[in-house]
């Protein structure tokens, strides 16, 4: 049987969401931006008018309003759109329990056995109209029979459009378009691509796969399979959750951090996030990496295996700072720092034991660690802190859109 499969893609999701809250903006360019005042002015998502004067997604917002002074910038309100990301896979829903979401915005449906052969468009279409009138937002669906091909139909055609892409038609819609457009090919890749004189998706179809592998690696292969339609990946049931494998956290600070100690404050409190989170997800890690970017905007990463795995937010603090201190030359001014924990396996897991008391060291924080877990799930994040070091007074703790504030309360650790 013809795999059904869909691809629906909300469009200008951020700000088509937020133009439902104020229709008085609908004919105008609007912009959803970072705080400029805590330096994270970049556009998060545009609508069509504004992309139309040339705004793009990342741009920073003077950059924007340079080219579209008439342009409306609103704030992020990351819980309404997740909230209406569901909305709208309440009405997908209604067609198939095979939901893989690909990002707030996107999702691919499977609706093989779900509606009859050939109907792929006519239930796209029925989507289609159903998110405009029930939502006010519109989406534009590709439907193909892989995932690969449903995806470039939505990208096809927008904003609210149905793009059928069938085992008829698919080297006239897909194969003229640039390489860059097919799934993982990024700017690298395409570069490498162009290199070799390739610049479309049929140019990649027709290429001999052997000198894909030989210019791209196993990706080649990959690639050559999904520019000619060969691309039986199941569309995963809404059930499914993909494993963890790594937990992050990173900040663009306020102002540039210029010492050690201001260093110590926002990494402690990025570590104190990612401490939470794995012990929440029942996780550990063997592998702790940080990024550190200056003012000049030059990125820079260092990482190191843990003898021993761990979710203690001291030690995670520690390896961190331990990483900045082996930078042999940290910039004089750091605009924004990372904190990764990666290799990651279920926490309390047996350990080999020490001779030297570690281990009874480890139990204290561990139930430090605890305790604070459970007031900051009681009264929120803000309600204490260590009193270990004095943290960055501006520093972003990067969990939703709060900031590290003077707290109530202190403990010593």
């Amino acid at each position: 049987m013809e795999r059904i499969i869909l691809h629906s893609d909300i469009n200008c999701c951020y700000a088509g969401i937020e133009m439902v809250y104020h229709p008085e903006l609908r004919t105008r360019p609007v912009a959803v931006g970072g705080s400029e005042e805590r330096r994270h002015g970049i556009v998060l998502a545009k609508n069509y008018l504004a992309k139309g004067c040339g705004v793009r997604t990342g741009m920073t917002l003077w950059e924007a309003r340079r080219l579209c002074p008439e342009l409306v910038v609103l704030p992020p309100r990351m819980e309404l759109y997740a909230r209406f990301a569901g909305y709208v896979q309440q009405i997908y829903a209604d067609y198939t329990d095979r939901r893989e979401s690909f990002g707030i915005d996107e999702s691919w449906l499977d609706l093989t056995g779900c509606a009859p052969p050939g109907s792929g468009e006519t239930a796209a279409r029925e989507i289609n109209r159903r998110v405009k009138k029930e939502l006010g937002v519109t989406v534009s669906v590709g439907v193909s029979w892989n995932k690969i091909f449903a995806k470039l139909g939505s990208d096809y055609r927008k904003p609210d459009a149905v793009t059928d892409i069938t085992r008829r038609n698919f080297r006239e819609i897909v194969w003229p378009l640039s390489a860059d457009c097919l799934l993982y090919v990024g700017r690298a890749t395409k570069r490498r691509l162009a290199a070799v004189g390739i610049d479309t998706i049929g140019g990649i179809a027709r290429s001999d796969p052997e000198n894909l592998h030989a210019t791209l690696g196993k990706m080649g292969y990959t690639l050559h399979a999904y520019a000619n339609g060969l691309d039986a990946s199941p569309v995963a049931h809404e059930a499914f959750r993909a494993p963890v494998k790594s937990v992050s956290n990173s900040t663009t600070t306020p102002r540039d951090l210029v010492c050690r100690d201001d260093v110590r404050g926002v990494m402690l409190a990025l570590a104190e996030s990612v401490g939470m989170r794995l012990r929440t997800g029942g996780l550990s890690c063997r592998l702790v990496s940080i990024g550190v970017r200056s003012s000049d905007l030059c990125w820079r990463e260092h990482q190191k295996k843990l003898p021993q795995s761990t979710n203690l937010t001291r030690e995670i603090f520690d390896a961190a700072m331990a990483l900045f201190d082996e930078i042999s030359r940290w910039p004089e001014s750091i605009r924004s720092l990372a904190l990764c924990c990666g290799e990651l396996g279920e926490g309390g897991q047996p350990e080999q034991l020490d001779i030297f008391g570690e281990s009874e060291r480890r139990e204290r924080l561990a139930r430090l660690d605890a305790a604070m877990d459970d007031v900051r799930l009681r009264w929120g994040f803000d309600s204490i802190r260590r009193g270990t070091a004095q943290p960055y007074p501006e520093a972003e703790r990067f969990m939703g859109e709060e900031t590290v504030k003077p707290l109530p309360r202190t403990i010593r650790s």
